[in-house]
């Protein structure tokens, strides 16, 4: 049967509070596995290995499936992080390419190369929506997967809610574009974005609009892979909230919000998604 994996990013475990030690990697990793977590995201790039190579044995010891998003900045960066990728018995490598043509038919060549070195590594690639990035926007990124069409998404939405300013209620145009998007993607991320933030407090009354359209976008999102999926798939949500600058904060440069109690939620509602969904394919 499809199974969903739950994964907490390591770098939404940074605080960044002033004054204030970081907890050691273990212990991001032993609170992680306390919570019930299937897995952790690590992010880096190339120059990063040797430092994160630490974190091997901390996945057999807590018994935590790897995801690694990768940011190559070159072409042939790619390659020694999914040489990583195979070490560390990655599920699959997104990345966030920092190789960024101007014109889409330029950056066809680069992908068709990441998509071959992955492909001879034996592992699983997702090109991830994110801004600063090859997929930057969403018409960019809209030309550029009809011009590779084997090219699989990892959905970050957040980055083109704010890319493109997306405003409520959706209008028809905005919802079939990201439609589009769902489509192609086969792994979503948790965080919630308006219109000129890309991560919002979820609890907040304000808020509550863009809360209620992510949980239909990764319903949505959830359903479709389902149904063009194999029968003993796994899916990965990883919950991402970043910290400052990404989460707001005030002017003593503390959190608005409880980032970790935020993930909680969001991993719950992304299960209950889930559950719902198992009743529809049971009913069906």
């Amino acid at each position: 049967m499809q199974v969903l994996r739950v994964y907490q990013s390591l770098w939404a475990m940074e605080q960044r509070i002033p004054g204030q030690p970081e907890a050691s990697m273990r212990e991001h990793f032993a609170r992680i596995r306390a919570a019930g977590y299937d897995g952790v995201c690590i992010d880096l790039a190339a120059h990063e290995i040797p430092e994160f190579r630490a974190a091997r044995p901390l996945y057999e010891e807590f018994g935590l499936g790897c995801m690694i998003n990768a940011f190559p900045h070159e072409p042939d960066e790619l390659a020694p992080l999914l040489a990583l990728a195979c070490e560390f018995g990655a599920v699959q490598v997104n990345v966030i390419g920092g190789v960024m043509p101007l014109y889409e038919a330029e950056a066809v060549p680069v992908v068709r190369h990441w998509m071959a070195e992955a492909n001879d590594a034996g592992i699983r690639l997702l090109f991830e929506t994110h801004r600063d990035s090859l997929l930057n926007d969403l018409y960019y990124t809209l030309r550029l997967i009809d011009l590779v069409p084997e090219m699989r998404l990892c959905a970050d939405l957040s980055h083109f809610v704010v890319d493109r300013e997306l405003r409520l209620p959706l209008p028809e145009r905005d919802a079939r574009y990201m439609r589009r998007i769902l489509e192609r993607a086969d792994c979503f991320q948790g965080r919630v974005a308006n219109r000129e933030q890309v991560q919002v407090q979820i609890d907040f009354p304000q808020h509550q609009e863009w809360v209620a359209q992510f949980r239909d976008w990764w319903t949505e999102g959830m359903r479709l892979w389902r149904a063009r999926s194999a029968p003993d798939a796994e899916l990965v949500f990883l919950c991402e909230l970043g910290p400052r600058p990404y989460a707001i904060t005030d002017g003593e440069q503390r959190e608005l919000s409880d980032r970790w109690a935020e993930a909680l939620t969001i991993r719950e509602w992304v299960r209950e998604i889930w559950r719902k969904l198992d009743e529809e394919t049971a009913d069906a």
